[in-house]
């Protein structure tokens, strides 16, 4: 449970029965909206941020999320106490009834199990205890992944090639070099967490942690600022990033660019940056699939006489097509291998003819096709 006595449900805003679509919905906005770069000057918004990540990292994960709710049941029965869970009344006498852990393995697994993997509890320290009232170091963590949706040309997801994309990243103060103390100055232990980076929070015999707000999952504090980060140890910054295009993309293609995401913490990898593509139109190639589809406009006598017409293709260059006498308006034709090629395969380009009719003519073209009409017998 969080802290404030909300569950994670609550902290996120969704139903117990939130599809994973709908939880990450919940926190993408959330996130967007309490972010602290989004909010200079309010002092809880690193705390609701953090517990915002919180709640997401165990929601998100479909074996956590299904021990969370196995600990949600079995905090309603009433469990109370101190650290040590539950307590057995003793014979005869009032108070909580008689029970055990043990008395519940039957029903939901190995209880001591189901909270060390989701509380981080029971974990050893190095010399074999309990780790209990122990100082551990901040453990490391990868950073998060970053998504971003890119929109590209329509030739460049064709034909394949290079782009740039501005992305913002938090990444290490290039002042403190991360450690968010004033170059000269010392950083000293965190009295919150006692260095460990993590603070337990919880509701009766439960317990959570999370990173300490206090020293930002550091396990550390400057004793002066750097100015440049205001001892955050870090800073957006954007940064260019360059991608190639595999040939044949479409709008939803992704790629995944390892170690260009969000910095890791306490000495974590960092993140990776998922780009997803959006394809723009062009105003005269259309897809379909790995085929490609345009409209080239002819004149009447091109449609009737029959011609040689070029035409634009993907590739840059133009293809000679010959229009049969007689063509008539809508026809299509094509032509192979001038389509999207993917791996080893490649579409067809095909051409469909519009014939357009002149608005005005000259004294001399409305003269020959009066005498068409009449040789036609179409003039009345």
């Amino acid at each position: 449970m969080a802290a404030s006595g909300k569950d994670f449900y609550e902290v996120l805003g969704v139903g117990e029965k939130a599809s994973p679509e709908e939880i990450k919905k919940a926190y993408r906005k959330l996130a967007k909206e309490n972010h602290p770069d989004a909010n200079r000057g309010d002092p809880k918004a690193a705390e609701r941020f953090k517990e915002i990540g919180e709640a997401y990292a165990i929601l998100s994960d479909a074996e956590k999320r299904k021990k969370y709710d196995q600990m949600r049941r079995l905090g309603s029965l009433g469990f109370g106490g101190g650290r040590g869970g539950a307590r057995r009344s003793p014979p005869g006498g009032a108070g909580a009834p008689d029970f055990s852990f043990e008395d519940l393995q039957g029903g939901f697994g190995n209880i001591s199990d189901l909270f060390s993997s989701l509380f981080d509890l029971g974990k050893k320290a190095p010399d074999g205890s309990s780790g209990a009232g122990t100082r551990r170091s901040p453990p490391r963590q990868k950073g998060q992944n970053v998504e971003y949706v890119v929109e590209i040309p329509f030739l460049t997801a064709a034909r394949g090639g290079k782009i740039s994309v501005d992305v913002a990243i938090t990444e290490d103060c290039a002042t403190c070099g991360g450690d968010g103390a004033k170059p000269g100055t010392e950083v000293k232990r965190c009295e919150e967490c006692l260095g460990s980076g993590t603070v337990s929070f919880g509701q009766g015999g439960f317990a959570v942690k999370r990173p300490c707000p206090a020293c930002f999952g550091r396990g550390k504090i400057p004793e002066i600022p750097c100015p440049s980060c205001s001892g955050r140890g870090s800073v957006r910054q954007q940064r260019k990033i360059s991608i190639n295009v595999r040939p044949g993309v479409e709008t939803g293609s992704k790629v995944r660019l390892s170690g260009q995401g969000e910095r890791g913490r306490a000495g974590g990898p960092p993140g990776d940056l998922v780009i997803t593509y959006k394809v723009k139109p062009h105003s005269f190639f259309r897809r379909d699939g790995l085929d490609v589809h345009v409209k080239v406009p002819i004149n009447i006598v091109q449609a009737t006489l029959g011609s040689k017409i070029r035409v634009r293709t993907i590739s840059g260059k133009k293809v000679v097509l010959r229009i049969p006498k007689g063509t008539q308006s809508g026809t299509k034709f094509r032509i192979r291998g001038q389509g999207i090629q993917k791996a080893d395969r490649i579409g067809d380009q095909y051409v469909e003819v519009v014939v357009s009719v002149p608005d005005e003519l000259t004294d001399e073209e409305l003269k020959a096709m009066e005498e068409f009409a009449e040789a036609t017998g179409l003039k009345h």
